[in-house]
């Protein structure tokens, strides 16, 4: 107990020497608080862009000033003249007599594509009188075949050859490519099969519609640069893809009299001559 006791008395409450130097090895890996900032605000500012990129962006997008033109109720890119529409039973009953008569003059529909079958045994309910109406009413129209994952693309094709028979005038067919494949190696076999037979029945090359990110990761095969391109990338004032592009779907946010629900505005990459190129003869 003594021996303890002179210990204690002669150490005073400090620290050991052995104490003394783990603690200075402690402060020597201690960060430097101005380091200890710098790294917080580099991970910050890389959250912050993926959160306002990925998430935020297209939301400000709509409730920032337009910076193109507006019409049919929507902001559109601006230094364009062609629109027009892209519709199936999501819109409804359409009145085309009404959308006849208030079709803007200073920015016409001058076309409308409408969806006529999915797979190889789905018929958009609404297709045949979309397709009636159009003409009856003056629009040049288009047909699509929304493309799926679960028939294959000769079967798939049929189908939408059998549901379709274009005419003088009419624009080519377009295939609306959006399914995520299990297999993309075999998704594309497929694909090509029921592009080469719409292109060999038709006697034109079909356009390819799909979204931009979906076109570099699942159509990166330079057989599919061969057709006209439609791209959809929504709330942008200008579209940057490396291939040159036909169609670009910019908005679903479109209003227009005769139509109830909002619809997907198009540009045509071109003058009205150049629409009028592409149409069947």
């Amino acid at each position: 107990m003594a021996d303890a006791k002179k210990i204690t008395k002669r150490t005073g409450g400090r620290k050991t020497t052995s104490a003394r130097r783990s603690s200075t090895r402690s402060r020597k890996r201690e960060m430097p608080r101005w380091q200890y900032i710098a790294i917080s605000t580099v991970i910050t500012a890389i959250a912050l862009f993926f959160v306002y990129h990925f998430a935020l962006k297209n939301i400000i997008y709509r409730f920032t000033p337009c910076n193109g033109v507006r019409i049919y109720e929507t902001c559109i890119p601006k230094g364009y003249s062609v629109y027009g529409l892209d519709i199936s039973h999501h819109q409804g009953e359409i009145d085309w007599a009404e959308l006849k008569k208030h079709n803007p003059k200073d920015s016409p529909v001058s076309f409308i594509y409408m969806k006529a079958s999915e797979g190889s045994d789905h018929k958009d309910p609404r297709f045949e009188e979309n397709w009636s109406g159009a003409k009856k009413n003056g629009f040049t129209r288009g047909a699509y075949h929304y493309f799926g994952t679960h028939s294959t693309g000769l079967a798939q094709a049929n189908w939408f050859i059998k549901n379709v028979k274009l005419e003088k005038g009419d624009l080519p067919p377009m295939v609306d490519v959006e399914e995520k494949p299990e297999n993309k190696t075999l998704f594309m076999q497929e694909l090509k099969i029921f592009i080469a037979k719409i292109e060999e029945h038709y006697g034109v090359k079909p356009i390819i519609y799909s979204g931009k990110k979906y076109k570099a990761r699942y159509l990166d095969d330079r057989y599919f640069d061969r057709f006209p391109t439609w791209i959809a990338h929504y709330y942008v004032d200008s579209l940057e893809v490396e291939q040159n592009w036909t169609f670009w779907q910019c908005s679903d946010k479109g209003r227009l009299p005769g139509i109830g629900r909002k619809v997907d505005i198009n540009i045509f990459n071109g003058e009205p001559l150049k629409l009028e190129s592409l149409k069947i003869d």
